[in-house]
């Protein structure tokens, strides 16, 4: 009888830790299979993270490439306004020297014109009538 009881015991023992472990293998299941929806979740932001990573980098040399050629290209506008600016300061030095010419010769002009115009009153023969 005490070896029936005792197996009995061992019985409702083993029954009730079975019945824990199957407990505790649903919800290790459970969480499992959660961990397991996160970590795919979780994955699927990084390759969405990392594809849009890759088109900022693309576009970041696209337009550092950009920037160099603008740069290029000031340089190149900078060095033609430098060339044409003193070819300006050249032209304007000749211009002026020569518009300075110009009114030296309009003054000796006007000088000789202005004493030959008052003795010419005078000299002028009188018209035929």
């Amino acid at each position: 009888v005490d070896m029936i009881a005792k197996l009995e015991r061992q019985l409702a023992d083993e029954t009730t830790e079975k019945a824990y472990c199957d407990e505790q293998m649903s919800k290790t299941e459970a969480k499992k299979s959660e961990l397991e929806e996160d970590v795919a979740k979780l994955t699927s932001k990084i390759d969405q993270a990392s594809a849009k990573s890759a088109k900022l980098k693309e576009e970041v040399a696209e337009l550092q490439n950009e920037l160099a050629a603008l740069a290029k290209q000031q340089a190149e506008l900078d060095a033609i306004r430098q060339e044409e600016h003193a070819d300006f300061v050249q032209a304007k030095a000749d211009l002026e020297l020569g518009l300075s010419g110009v009114r030296k010769a309009l003054q000796v002009l006007r000088d000789y014109y202005a004493a030959d115009s008052a003795t010419a009153l005078v000299q002028q023969p009188a018209l035929p009538e």
